[in-house]
C-alpha cells in the first residue's frame, strides 16, 4: 500500500467530488483528445505539490492532460494548483466542496480522464523528464502489456536519496497465474499502481474500494488482464516522509477510514474484503477455466499467510460490537464488587 495523502478520514462524506462554483477549472477543453491522462488527487499537499506538478509538466512526452482534484484542502494547495492551471492549458483543476475521502478522490480523477492511457500521480512524488516517454513507448509497442512502471528512487522529505528499489515481480510473464501469484504477495510496495496503464483495462476493473490495500487487489485485477512491466531505469522519485498515509495510520483498520470516512470507528474488515476482492477479480478475469482454478488454489496459500490479518478483522469487529455492552455493564459491576475504588464524578 503506497497511496499518498490525498484524503482524510476525519472530514466529510458522501457524493462524488464536485468543483467549487467559480473554481479555476477550464470549461472549454482541447478538441484533441490527449493520449495520456494523469490524475493527481491531493489533500493539503502544499509542502511538495509544486515540485510534483512541475516535474509532470516538464515531461518530454507532452501529449497529456493533468487532472488535479483538490479534496477540500485548507492550506495553499488551491493557490498552487490555480497558478499552474493558469499558465498551462493541460492542467484541469477541480476542488471538492467537502473532503470525500481518498477512495472517491482517486477514482474521480480517472472518471474524468479522456486519454487512451491513464496514470495516477501523488502530490509528494517527482517524475524524471522521460518517465512518460519510456512508459508510453512500451505500451505502444506491446499490445499485451496492461501497465508499465519504472524503478523507484526513494528520497526523504528534504530530497536526499535513500536508495533505488526494483520490485522484481514476475508480473511481466505470459502466464496470468504466475502474474497473479506474485501480485498478491505482501512483500512489495504496490508502486506499480502509479504506473501508466491502458484506460480500457482500468475501466473493466472495480477500481479502488473503501479499505486499506485495495490497490493490491486492483493491481492483481490488472495483472490478470495483461502483463505489468517494470522498467529498470529509476524514473520515479518516491518520497518517504512522516505524513504519508502508511505512516500516519499504522493499522489497516485506521487506513480504511482514510480511504472511506464512513468507516471511521467502525469495522472495515480490510483483510476479509481484500480476500473477497481477489476472488471477484479471478472470477471476472479474461482467463481460461484451468487458469481460473489455479488462481483460486493460490488463495488457499494467501489465507494461510494472512491468517493474522483475518483474525485482526474479527477481533476488531467483536470488540466494537461488545463496547456498548461493556459500557452498560461496567458501572453495575463496580457497584456489585463492593470495592472502594475510584468513582466517577
Amino acid at each position: 500500500m503506497l497511496i499518498g495523502a490525498a484524503g482524510s478520514p476525519a472530514r466529510g462524506s458522501g457524493g462524488p467530488p464536485l468543483p467549487a462554483p467559480g473554481g479555476p477549472r477550464r470549461t472549454v477543453l482541447s478538441q484533441q483528445t490527449p493520449r495520456v491522462s494523469i490524475g493527481l488527487p491531493v489533500y493539503n499537499g502544499e509542502a511538495f505539490l509544486a515540485e510534483a506538478l512541475d516535474s509532470l509538466l516538464a515531461q518530454t512526452f507532452t501529449d497529456f492532460e493533468l487532472i488535479v482534484s483538490d479534496n477540500a484542502s485548507t492550506d495553499a494547495t488551491a493557490e498552487i494548483c490555480r497558478e499552474r492551471a493558469a499558465r498551462d492549458a493541460r492542467v484541469r483543476y477541480l476542488r471538492n466542496e467537502t473532503n470525500v475521502g481518498a477512495m472517491r478522490n482517486f477514482n474521480s480523477v480517472f472518471e474524468l480522464a479522456r486519454g487512451a492511457y491513464f496514470k495516477w500521480a501523488a502530490h509528494d512524488d517527482v517524475h524524471e523528464p522521460t518517465y512518460l516517454e519510456r512508459c508510453v513507448d512500451v505500451l505502444d509497442r506491446s499490445p499485451d502489456v496492461a501497465l508499465v512502471y519504472p524503478a523507484a528512487r526513494n528520497i526523504d522529505a528534504n530530497g536526499e536519496t535513500l536508495g533505488t528499489v526494483l520490485q522484481g515481480l514476475r508480473s511481466d510473464r505470459p502466464s496470468p497465474v504466475v502474474r497473479f501469484r506474485d501480485l498478491i504477495r505482501r512483500d512489495h510496495s504496490c508502486v506499480a499502481v502509479l504506473g501508466v496503464g491502458r484506460s480500457e483495462i482500468f475501466r473493466k476493473t472495480r477500481m479502488l474500494a473503501g479499505y486499506a490495500d485495495c490497490d493490491r487487489v486492483l493491481l492483481a485485477e490488472i495483472g490478470l488482464a495483461g502483463r505489468i512491466v517494470e522498467l529498470p531505469e529509476p524514473l520515479f522519485v518516491h518520497r518517504q516522509h512522516q505524513n504519508r498515509s502508511v505512516w500516519q495510520y499504522r493499522t489497516r483498520q485506521k487506513r480504511s477510514a482514510w480511504f472511506d470516512p464512513s468507516r471511521a470507528g467502525r469495522p472495515a474488515w480490510p483483510y476479509t474484503r481484500q480476500y473477497r476482492g481477489y476472488l471477484t477479480a479471478i472470477n471476472r478475469a479474461p482467463i481460461s477455466p484451468a487458469q481460473r482454478l489455479a488462481c483460486h488454489a493460490l488463495m488457499f496459500e494467501w489465507l494461510i499467510h494472512n491468517a493474522d490479518g483475518l483474525w485482526e478483522d474479527l477481533s476488531f469487529a467483536m470488540t466494537h460490537r461488545l463496547r456498548p455492552i461493556k459500557r452498560k455493564l461496567m458501572p453495575a459491576s463496580a457497584r456489585e464488587s463492593g470495592a472502594g475504588g475510584r468513582r466517577d464524578t
